[in-house]
């Protein structure tokens, strides 16, 4: 079987999978404090808990390079083999057509990827984690471009730490889009907010396209704001799981 992690700001998304079946998975915190021990009692945890015992092949993305040598020597530890790390040397198969394609995070890569191989193109994914990324890619399966935000939690945590009286607040959109209290106010702002933004920006990707595209929502926060949006959306919460399974069959070949 094959371990998939993708390493987030937030969270790390563990995923084991048997063939193209997802057999479990879960989410660790991301903490660059941790070391390859701390790291690997999690893992065990997580595959005891599950009833993993034969994990044969595993396979890491990351956004937050200090904990790659972590995780590799942890997976060692615990699975006695040595993961892949999407990055330079990687086969991906995806066409990157921006100013400078070695910029291009590794969960992009992967969430294109898959999205390449799962759903009609052109295509817009978008990744709501701490940051909130969009991705365009064109009806040849080619990557060319995007847009970079805050994240929704990101962007409610500096407003009830930068204010007095704005509180923390869960995610999730109020009943009515006109806010009578502060909460629904919040809630109103940066759920509903967030999926009009969404909006906007697939019609302007789709005008600069040329064409109607597939939207495919993912992320920890992603459910929260598809549910929010008019726009016909999928949500595919292992995405950058899948993503993580192809690139690992394309390179151990």
């Amino acid at each position: 079987m094959l371990l998939a992690v993708d390493v987030g700001n937030t969270n790390i998304v563990l995923g084991v999978l048997d063939g193209e079946k997802m057999v479990c998975s879960g989410r660790l915190s991301t903490d660059i404090n941790q070391t390859d021990v701390e790291y690997s009692m999690k893992l065990k945890a997580f595959l005891d808990i599950n009833g993993v015992t034969d994990i044969d092949g595993a396979i890491i993305s990351s956004v937050v390079p200090a904990l790659i040598r972590t995780l590799l020597k942890g997976i060692k530890l615990v699975c006695g083999v040595d993961a892949l790390v999407v990055g330079p040397g990687i086969k991906t198969g995806l066409n990157i057509k921006i100013d400078n394609p070695s910029e291009l995070g590794a969960d992009i890569v992967v969430g294109d990827v898959a999205v390449i191989n799962k759903y009609p193109l052109p295509a817009i994914v978008f990744d709501f984690g701490t940051a909130t990324t969009a991705s365009v890619i064109d009806r040849n399966g080619a990557h060319l471009g995007g847009v970079i935000m805050c994240g929704v939690k990101t962007a409610i945590n500096a407003l009830s730490s930068g204010t007095a009286q704005l509180p923390q607040i869960d995610i999730s959109a109020p009943s009515r889009m006109i806010g009578k209290n502060t909460i629904d106010a919040m809630k109103g702002g940066s759920v509903i907010g967030t999926a009009a933004m969404l909006e906007g920006l697939v019609a302007r990707f789709e005008e600069e396209l040329g064409e109607k595209a597939t939207v495919i929502v993912t992320g920890g926060l992603g459910r929260a704001i598809a549910k929010a949006t008019t726009l016909d959306v999928i949500v595919d919460d292992d995405l950058l799981i899948e993503g993580l399974r192809l690139i690992y069959e394309k390179n151990s070949k």
